[in-house]
């Protein structure tokens, strides 16, 4: 038996698949704890995951709107979104979430330490103590660091030329550079610990003896095979903890399930714009809003249904569309249903997403501030069209054969001693 404890914090669709990772390890006889926002620690209990929560670094209680401390969608540019990242998870806080995590390896003793790929403090506390490293990522790669990966965040294909590649090589390049304004605080943290300074801040990586990215390798544009230390270990995806159960609404009409981001992200506009779009077509529509919005402020037709949560496996059976921010997870689970996908992606991974779906023939993209009527249009495409809804079923099929043969638990008991 081996003793693992994960590092993550409250980002949205990550934290329920790394939960997910630790309950198969525990299954596989193995100690682990995750240490987490104190928000996370149902999800964790419904998982039988022990928990901990943070205590010096940044915590969330609650997951509403205004519990959000990124609040990223308050930001207009793409440096703004990264100067959040650095300031208020990455390299700002990264000594107390450091301290928190030699605080948990004191109590815990544990043989190998499991991060989320953006807590920096955690990577710098297990190179502190000379434990093996694993970064997990449950999603396509966001960091500028996988060579032969199309840069993250603008939803762009694989290149087809060698005018493409430079032109992502040098996106790449810049990306990188606008992270290294978080460098100072990340070399006053690793100071603190008495380790050497960095040269650029993603050299922190370089601790990880693994980095696990929890994702479909038939989904993603990434290189096949990816090269050493990356792994594609397959998804992981259910409802979180906090989903209740629903009744669908009675009928014969096709159900349109609408999913949009559980953190906040200014929805409301996008959300009415599909809830009017539903409106003018003869369907079943469902609307969950999530945590941080209130179904109640949304008025909605006859033929469509507002809620906070439902229980996405089971809609997803009978469901002939689905519309979407196209997060991770809110991207996978209909694929691997074979139900087509209308995606209006509002930034964070959810332009690469919308990207890997379209270029597949899966589904259709809009802007998130399109008119009800073009929603409504593409709608119409997506279940009259019987090609998206074949293009849909063969890559769902990929997928769920990646899913049976997820393997992160064996990939991080290979680094215990």
């Amino acid at each position: 038996m081996a003793r693992f404890l994960f590092t993550t914090w409250e980002g949205g669709g990550h934290v329920q698949p790394m939960l997910l990772v630790a309950r198969d390890l525990a299954a596989r006889g193995h100690a682990v704890l995750a240490l987490s926002d104190p928000c996370n620690a149902p999800d964790a209990a419904a998982l039988g995951v022990p928990f901990r929560a943070w205590t010096t670094a940044p915590f969330q209680s609650g997951k509403t709107r205004d519990d959000d401390r990124l609040r990223d969608h308050e930001a207009d540019n793409p440096l703004a979104v990264i100067q959040r990242l650095l300031d208020r998870v990455m390299a700002g806080p990264a000594l107390a979430y450091a301290r928190d995590t030699l605080a948990a390896i004191n109590a815990f003793a544990p043989d190998v330490i499991v991060s989320q790929e953006l807590l920096l403090g955690p990577m710098a506390a297990a190179e502190a103590r000379g434990l093996p490293l694993a970064l997990l990522a449950a999603n396509v790669w966001s960091l500028p660091t996988l060579p032969g990966a199309p840069p993250f965040g603008a939803g762009m294909l694989p290149a087809a030329s060698d005018e493409e590649r430079g032109m992502h090589a040098m996106v790449s390049q810049m990306s990188r550079t606008f992270f290294q304004a978080g460098l100072p605080d990340l070399n006053a943290a690793r100071a603190a610990l008495d380790l050497p300074p960095l040269k650029d801040l993603f050299e922190q990586l370089d601790a990880a003896k693994a980095i696990l990215v929890a994702t479909s390798k038939a989904f993603d544009f990434a290189p096949e095979p990816l090269p050493a230390p990356f792994v594609h270990v397959g998804p992981y995806l259910a409802d979180p903890a906090w989903v209740e159960s629903f009744t669908p609404p009675p009928g014969d009409a096709p159900l349109v399930l609408v999913s949009f981001s559980s953190l906040y992200q200014a929805q409301e506009p996008v959300l009415r714009a599909v809830i009017a779009a539903l409106g003018q077509l003869p369907v079943r529509g469902v609307v969950t809003t999530g945590p941080t919005i209130d179904p109640a402020a949304f008025d909605a037709p006859d033929n469509v249904v507002v809620v906070r949560s439902a229980p996405h496996g089971d809609l997803l059976k009978d469901a002939a569309l689905f519309v979407t921010h196209a997060g991770h997870g809110s991207t996978l689970r209909p694929l691997m249903a074979g139900v087509p996908l209308l995606c209006l992606p509002m930034g964070r991974d959810q332009n690469d997403n919308a990207a890997r779906v379209t270029h597949r023939g899966a589904g259709l993209t809009l802007p998130a501030d399109s008119a009800p009527d073009t929603i409504a249009a593409a709608a119409r495409r997506l279940l009259d069209e019987p090609a998206f809804k074949t293009a849909t079923e063969v890559l769902g099929a990929a997928i769920r054969a990646d899913e049976a043969a997820r393997d992160a638990a064996a990939a991080l008991e290979a680094l215990a001693p």
